[in-house]
């Protein structure tokens, strides 16, 4: 028989931070000397985690009241993620902006991708196995859905979309580099929300190809071309021109 659905919610996603946290910290203590399964490893771990919890929170979109709760999960858990995965991009684009500055080689950068998309195969093979156990009231019939269709807009217009915000979220964490890390974490959660707020409805602002594959692989199944356009290159093209616009004009002029 099904529980409480928000506080279960919660409880299992609070589950998952521990585990990842214990995961992170045993990784660091027993790999440290190897330092590309280390770094694997912890990327893995890292990405699974928000995986993991944004497969749960898209559960939680219709809780009441709209869109409010939804938005405020959104910020607390952007804050969590921030705060427990220090040092993990959890997000390809995240690994390729040091690759194309050469802050990072091309077989770490590969790797650590690799990692990414590990990570979201496994955190929706595990989401949907609890899933399967129906114990919270969100959780009924989720399996069933199939593709949820987060793409509610012409591909053109999506494209666009995860396009801009990927450009407007590298810089922001680009120019947030100096902000003191206690507010930094913050402000780059804050405008993940306002973004999930702004492009929520049209395409899911999801801006990161590993998370948009955990969320939605049956979509992908789908209309791979489709989907690979707008969840994968457009955040990929977002990136390389922040790295471009970054490099070759910002610090030029400084």
């Amino acid at each position: 028989m099904a529980v409480g659905g928000l506080g279960s919610s919660l409880l299992l996603m609070s589950g998952v931070v521990v585990t990842v946290g214990l995961c992170r910290r045993l990784a660091r203590r027993r790999l440290y000397s190897r330092p590309l399964l280390f770094a694997f490893l912890v990327e893995m771990f890292s990405t699974f985690q928000i995986c993991a919890c944004t497969n749960e929170l898209s559960l939680l979109g219709n809780v009441e009241p709209k869109p409010h709760t939804a938005l405020t999960l959104t910020y607390g858990f952007t804050v969590l993620h921030g705060l427990t995965l220090v040092g993990s991009a959890c997000n390809p684009c995240g690994t390729l902006q040091p690759m194309w500055g050469g802050g990072t080689s091309l077989s770490m950068g590969g790797l650590k991708i690799a990692a990414q998309f590990v990570a979201a195969v496994l955190a929706r093979v595990f989401m949907h196995f609890i899933w399967s156990l129906e114990m919270t009231e969100p959780h009924l019939g989720a399996l069933s859905q199939g593709c949820s269709s987060p793409m509610q807009t012409t591909e053109t217009q999506a494209f666009c979309i995860e396009l801009l915000f990927s450009v407007v979220f590298q810089l922001a964490v680009l120019r947030a580099e100096s902000v003191n890390p206690k507010y930094r974490v913050h402000l780059i959660a804050l405008l993940i929300t306002m973004l999930v707020y702004a492009g929520g409805n049209l395409t899911g602002a999801i801006f990161n190809p590993a998370l948009a594959f955990s969320l939605h692989a049956d979509c992908f199944y789908d209309k791979f071309l489709s989907y690979t356009l707008v969840y994968w290159i457009a955040p990929c093209l977002g990136t390389i021109l922040v790295a471009f616009i970054w490099d070759e004009i910002f610090r030029r002029i400084s």
